[in-house]
């Protein structure tokens, strides 16, 4: 869910019902990011008293041609179970072993102006990444006893360049989006993680009379020695659906490719038909302590399915039923577009 009460302030929180043969499950998950926009002006903010935010981050006049500075700062704490939990029911979802992760980034961003259909986002940031078990304990090693940072330590730390270029461009016929992410960490300090990070998006859509046929590609690989939290983590509502968060597996590099289908059946509601295809390309091996293989990941997978979007004047319902290669049958449930 996201709710947007201000042009750079706004919480994120997600939540999803999964049901699995007869057994429901709801996780949790809640996500807090602040942005302070500003530049290097030395006037006061615009503040708006019917706004009641305004108090919290000002937004400065700045020319387009000079680009927009955003401060950063986001916290979250949560199990982690994309890399280190365990698979259950055919795959179908993921439990806690008692590995707790909290992160921390701060950072600034930089939009650079757009330029015909294109667009761009450096940042540089300092990431924190600390482990600790249930009872709020830190803790170096899982439950197996293989590290779970990079440092031996219950934490890591990293300095990260961030460099993001998109493109976008719609018509009545369809959309085209492509964002290629390129990140650097820098080893300005004996214990900063170094490492090159690459991540790409694409996505298409095609109008079909009244429907709608979208497809996603994203993927990317890591480049260096990374601790076993950077790994690319494969299953879940938003990867492969018919999976839990990770299930389908964790590895240096991955791909997932995305298909669906939307056809209106009224002015609210639409069904869709999709088909999610993942895998870590057989690199679970490079992620330190192999949590993939330990795991019994399978490394591939897909899930085929079907489900409805219902839309309100405030947000849109998700409805997804999904089966994975395993014959499990997953229910999942989604709030996405609340604006308040």
């Amino acid at each position: 869910m996201q709710f947007l009460y201000a042009d750079k302030v706004f919480v994120i929180m997600g939540a999803h019902k999964s049901i699995h043969a007869g057994k429901a499950k709801l996780d949790i998950g809640v996500n807090f990011i602040h942005n302070l926009c500003s530049s290097y002006v030395l006037s006061p903010p615009r503040l708006s008293s019917s706004n009641p935010f305004s108090l919290a981050a000002g937004r400065y006049p700045r020319p387009l041609c000079l680009g927009q500075k955003c401060l950063i700062l986001q916290h979250s704490a949560s199990p982690e179970i994309r890399i280190h939990g365990i698979p259950m029911n055919n795959f179908s979802h993921s439990t806690s072993r008692g590995v707790r992760l909290s992160k921390l980034s701060i950072g600034m961003d930089i939009n650079e102006p757009s330029t015909s259909n294109w667009s761009s986002i450096t940042g540089v940031y300092f990431k924190h990444f600390h482990f600790r078990n249930d009872g709020g304990r830190s803790i170096s090693r899982d439950l197996d006893g293989f590290p779970v940072t990079s440092s031996g330590d219950s934490f890591d730390n990293m300095l990260v360049i961030n460099q993001e270029s998109r493109f976008e461009d719609a018509n009545d016929h369809g959309f085209s989006h492509f964002s290629v992410q390129m990140q650097q960490g820098i080893p300005l300090g004996p214990n900063l993680l170094t490492f090159n990070r690459f991540k790409f998006f694409a996505s298409k859509g095609v109008k079909l009379g009244p429907a709608l046929f979208t497809s996603w590609l994203s993927g990317g690989s890591i480049v260096g020695p990374i601790a076993p939290h950077q790994a690319f983590a494969i299953g879940g509502p938003s990867s492969v659906r018919g999976y839990g968060e990770g299930a389908v597996g964790s590895g240096q590099s991955c791909l997932v490719s995305k298909s669906e289908l939307a056809v209106p059946l009224n002015k609210k509601l639409t069904g869709v038909i999709f088909l999610d295809c993942g895998s870590d390309l057989r690199s679970s091996h490079k992620v330190p302590g192999n949590p993939g293989l330990r795991q019994g990941k399978p490394g591939s997978g897909y899930g085929i399915g079907y489900g409805v979007r219902f839309k309100t004047n405030s947000c849109q319902i998700n409805v997804d039923y999904a089966i994975n290669a395993f014959h499990q049958r997953t229910v999942y449930f989604g709030i996405s577009n609340l604006v308040l």
